[in-house]
């Protein structure tokens, strides 16, 4: 945790949920009661075909949702893909750009994670980037080479505290069962919180950094104690409200 940083714990559903998912939505607004509420913002981004109705099931709460990636253009020629705009209009709060599997499965190199990073915010969006080592990258001891470079190359340079999330996300981490030691979590969020501060000054002192990788309930309390862990980016343990709830309860057992 960072004192006077107001947690996030963001759920990203991927490619997983139908219309039948607003059940298990609903269970979540539900279950984010006023002590969950005065601890830790809690934000789900489904597919963008469940964006819209999501967000207006949200309406009346503080839970808000968020989109898992734009284009980087606000419209033209571009068959099958979303504007940051066409997300705001449907009720996002924020949008994911850069996680490693846009950036393993359709290529997406760091220039371009900025250009969608600042697509969302000229939207009014809050974008969630994200940056991750491979295995081989850690095993050759270059992790933070790699986390620094893709800090540089992804963020842009309007970013504020306001606008940006950087969530770090170790590649070998997702959906694989395996969690790095909290020693391992704490060098590179203190890291990536040096790298935001030479940049940005206070607002990168300010800025929220989230752990994501194989966050369950059962580790979230340790792995949400960390110093400069300010939240997390949470994958298959979001589909269900319950696992997401005791993930974010997390925070009323190291606060009290």
């Amino acid at each position: 945790m960072t004192p006077d940083i107001r947690p996030l714990v963001a759920g990203n559903w991927k490619m997983n949920g139908l219309k039948a998912s607003a059940a298990e939505f609903g269970a979540m607004l539900e279950g984010y009661d006023d002590g969950l509420k005065e601890r830790v913002d809690l934000m789900i981004c489904p597919p963008a075909t469940l964006l819209m109705a999501f967000s207006q099931m949200a309406l009346e709460s503080k839970l808000s949702v968020g989109g898992q990636d734009c284009h980087a253009n606000e419209s033209g020629a571009h068959t099958g893909d979303l504007s940051a705009g066409m997300m705001a209009d449907s009720g996002a709060n924020a949008v994911i750009v850069g996680h490693s599997e846009r950036r393993h499965d359709h290529g997406e190199d760091d220039d371009a994670v900025r250009a969608k990073a600042e697509a969302v915010m000229r939207a009014g969006l809050t974008a969630i980037v994200c940056v991750g080592e491979t295995e081989a990258e850690r095993k050759g001891g270059k992790t933070l080479d790699r986390i620094g470079s893709q800090l540089d190359g992804s963020i842009p340079d309007a970013a504020k505290a306001s606008t940006i999330v950087v969530a770090y996300e170790p590649v070998w981490a997702i959906g694989t069962g395996l969690t790095p030691t909290p020693e391992d979590v704490a060098e590179v969020h203190a890291f990536i919180r040096e790298r935001l501060k030479g940049r940005f000054g206070e607002e990168g002192a300010r800025t929220r950094i989230l752990y994501g990788g194989s966050v369950k309930p059962d580790n979230a309390i340790e792995l949400m104690a960390v110093a400069n862990v300010d939240g997390a980016l949470v994958g298959g343990a979001s589909l269900k409200a319950s696992d997401f709830l005791a993930i974010a309860d997390a925070y009323l057992q190291i606060t009290s």
